[in-house]
């Protein structure tokens, strides 16, 4: 039967890639994609959202939040969630192909969002080569890579923060972006991981990767010097200083890890 059979590994990918993009409030056996994940896998989707939830059991921001999940967490589930958790960039992206593989390589609206990938690739400066089609193909799987990777990014970070900008609460899919903590071309292995992430509005998102805002130790916004010599102006009150010394709206998993808060304040932000 279904629910007895063996968990293999490559569905263990998929279920934990699964988790990460899903509310916590939607790992339950209705929800539309577990029902039809679970039929691609050949099992129910009590068995799936069952497996989700053992993930949830292992997760330390469920854990702090007093939601224990289940206890039935496999030592596989322990080793798959241990994986991903320090290697984002490399199990990352392989469960993301091995999603898209599974379900289409279009589907990309999980939280029925529409998907509109922020460009980060952009900021990544090409090598130059002579023209040769061995490296030309290396590089356009390197960049369906990069992209694979930002639409994990950016499901996983829009799911943790309810799928609103964690300052103002914009909930407009279109206008919220999953902003880098730490910049994309500053540290590798940070880049698809979601205690790295932010979700922010567009006029926040810039203003954060160009060191106008940050957040402080206590995770209340901060505002640069540079920023409020532009006071007073109505725009900005509405913007920024309404919001100055307010908590962001954390995330329900996944929170910002506040070493990379840290390097924020430090590295890019243009001080007080």
């Amino acid at each position: 039967m279904n629910h007895r059979k063996a968990w293999t590994r490559e569905e263990l990918f998929i279920a934990m890639n699964l988790y990460c993009k899903l509310p916590f409030g939607k790992l339950h056996l209705k929800t539309p994609i577990i029902v039809e994940i679970a039929e691609k896998l050949g099992r129910t989707p009590g068995s799936l959202a069952m497996k989700l939830v053992n993930f949830a059991s292992l997760d330390p921001v469920q854990q702090a939040r007093g939601v224990r999940g289940l206890s039935g967490a496999s030592k596989t589930d322990r080793l798959i969630w241990e994986e991903f958790t320090t290697n984002w960039e490399q199990f990352g992206i392989a469960s993301e192909e091995r999603f898209q593989e599974l379900v289409g390589s279009e589907f990309f609206e999980i939280n029925q969002l529409p998907i509109k990938l922020k460009p980060e690739a952009s900021k990544i400066l090409p090598i130059k080569y002579p023209p040769n089609q061995t490296i030309e193909t290396t590089e356009a799987k390197v960049t369906a890579k990069i992209r694979i990777g930002q639409n994990f990014f950016r499901q996983m970070i829009l799911s943790s923060y309810g799928n609103r900008c964690c300052i103002t609460g914009n909930p407009i899919p279109t206008l919220l972006i999953a902003s880098h903590i730490i910049p994309w071309h500053h540290q590798s292995e940070h880049r698809l991981n979601p205690q790295n992430g932010l979700c922010l509005a567009r006029t926040h998102d810039v203003a954060f990767d160009q060191g106008l805002i940050t957040f402080d130790e206590n995770y209340k916004l901060v505002l640069s010097s540079y920023l409020q010599e532009f006071l007073p102006e109505e725009t900005l009150e509405n913007n920024f200083v309404n919001y100055a010394g307010k908590q962001l709206r954390l995330p329900e998993k996944f929170q910002p890890k506040s070493e990379f808060l840290h390097f924020h304040r430090e590295v890019i932000f243009l001080g007080k």
